[in-house]
């Protein structure tokens, strides 16, 4: 029985990520991603199929960020019908961060329709609604870590712990023909060791080929722990001067790492006492459910939660849901800690926060997490004298402080180890990466004997 993989998205780049495992006559997907990305790409992209929907058997689902679960409402659409298995965390929080995705697209139609309506060019419609996207959980099945289960004849799958947010997992497919079997693993996010919240990474062993991502391939982290006196050494800086700090954070896993950490920091009293806002209704969805899904804590938070001591719970920490109250933040000239998505800078409350702070020198804009190419953020990051925000050029005046410590993938002395712990490998299938981070780890791993291998967008590849 021939197993082939077909890489169709997530290849050469850091979204979009989705694989097609075919074995034989059955057909299974391994994610099912959006590309993020500017307007024009992100809809011919996200509307391009390079194989039909329908005949897919099984998806696995390995996390809740978009560029991994975003398209699934689109699939459904475009006439997907089979389950799609996943830890319980993880489909609740693909619940929120769906529909959120869905109000996303939905706003931006309608930004963009007014103006196609001035230029007499077509409308445009989104990739699905909130409604939509509300739907699509109802296929998922809850799987737990370390459990082998059938998803198809002949393919069992196994989720392990990935350690890369609440409810992330490896997946593990376990593919029959006659007697042998071939063990394919898909590290895509991978987590890095003594993350706060969350457990370590699993190894898994016996593997022949591993798909694995390269996001920080060429690079090195700084110890997790220096992102907490980061934190510090920027918040009192910018606190002294008067100014507010701004913290565009993922919804899900960095924001509630910042709220861990400057819980940390106070408890201590290593930090001023100023007001937090968490400025995202979605944000304080997620952070809720985690006191739901414990049993993805690692030992020490749980413990925590357990004696009554939420790390979500802040005597000067306000989750701020309604907009008017959002809007009067900027108003407020006190120093103040705002924490809002979206991540990138490319949707959500962060951007009228940047609007109306990032001319002032008193602020800072304090970056914890990966800014992908051509978005705002990244924009922000390599402090370019003006960025355009809602179509407006603004001056950068405001501190832009990047703290990498916080960064929730391997780097690549973690991605080394990780695959020395899966050996023997008959092959490394290098994914989610900018072609520089590929490369590098590439020809680190190929100097070490083993085979590799950078796909392309919708090449096919035999395995034997």
């Amino acid at each position: 029985m021939p197993v082939k993989i077909k890489f169709l998205g997530g290849a050469k780049t850091v979204t979009g990520s989705s694989h097609l495992i075919s074995a034989g006559n059955t057909d299974i997907l391994l994610d099912g991603g959006l590309f993020q990305g500017r307007r024009e790409a992100f809809y011919k992209i996200n509307t391009t199929f390079h194989y039909n929907p329908r005949t897919i058997k099984a998806m696995v689902l390995s996390h809740a960020h978009i560029d991994h679960c975003g398209n699934i409402p689109n699939l459904i659409k475009q006439g997907l019908r089979c389950k799609i298995y996943t830890t319980s965390a993880t489909k609740d929080l693909a619940d929120l961060m769906l529909v959120d995705s869905g109000k996303i697209q939905e706003e931006d139609v309608r930004y963009v329709n007014k103006i196609n309506r001035r230029l007499n060019l077509p409308l445009r419609k989104p990739l699905y609604t909130a409604k939509e996207a509300s739907k699509s959980t109802r296929i998922f099945r809850s799987i737990s870590y370390n459990q082998k289960f059938c998803i198809a004849k002949d393919i069992y799958a196994t989720i392990v712990d990935a350690g890369h947010i609440l409810g992330s997992g490896i997946v593990i497919l376990d593919i029959k023909d006659g007697q042998r079997t071939l063990r394919l693993g898909y590290a895509v996010d991978l987590g890095r060791k003594n993350l706060p919240l969350l457990n370590n990474p699993v190894i898994p062993k016996g593997l022949d080929y591993l798909i694995l991502e390269s996001t920080y391939g060429g690079r090195l982290h700084r110890p997790i722990d220096e992102a907490q006196s980061k934190l510090r050494e920027a918040i009192s800086r910018a606190v002294r001067r008067g100014g507010k700090v701004l913290i565009p954070s993922f919804t899900l896993e960095r924001t509630q790492e910042v709220i861990y950490f400057l819980n940390e920091l106070l408890k201590e009293k290593i930090i001023p006492s100023v007001p937090i806002y968490v400025d995202s209704p979605l944000a304080t969805n997620i952070t809720d459910l985690f006191k739901y899904h414990l049993d993805f804590l690692n030992e020490k938070t749980r413990q925590a939660f357990n004696r009554g001591d939420n790390p979500f719970e802040l005597l000067n920490l306000r989750f701020v849901r309604d907009q008017k109250e959002s809007k009067s933040l900027n108003m407020d000239k006190r120093p103040m800690i705002i924490i809002a998505g979206s991540g990138m800078c490319e949707s959500g409350r962060i951007l009228h926060h940047l609007q109306n702070n990032i001319e002032d020198s008193r602020n800072m804009i304090l970056v914890v997490g990966y800014m992908a190419q051509d978005t705002l953020g990244r924009r922000i990051v390599e402090k370019n004298p003006f960025v355009k925000i809602f179509g407006v050029e603004y001056e950068l005046n405001a501190e832009v402080v990047v703290i990498n410590a916080f960064s929730g993938h391997a780097d690549q002395e973690e991605l080394l180890e990780f695959v020395s712990g899966c050996l023997p490998l008959k092959k490394v299938f290098l994914v989610h990466g900018e072609l520089e981070q590929l490369q590098t780890l590439a020809d680190i791993l190929a100097s070490k004997g083993l085979a590799v291998a950078i796909p392309d967008k919708d090449e096919e590849v035999l395995l034997n």
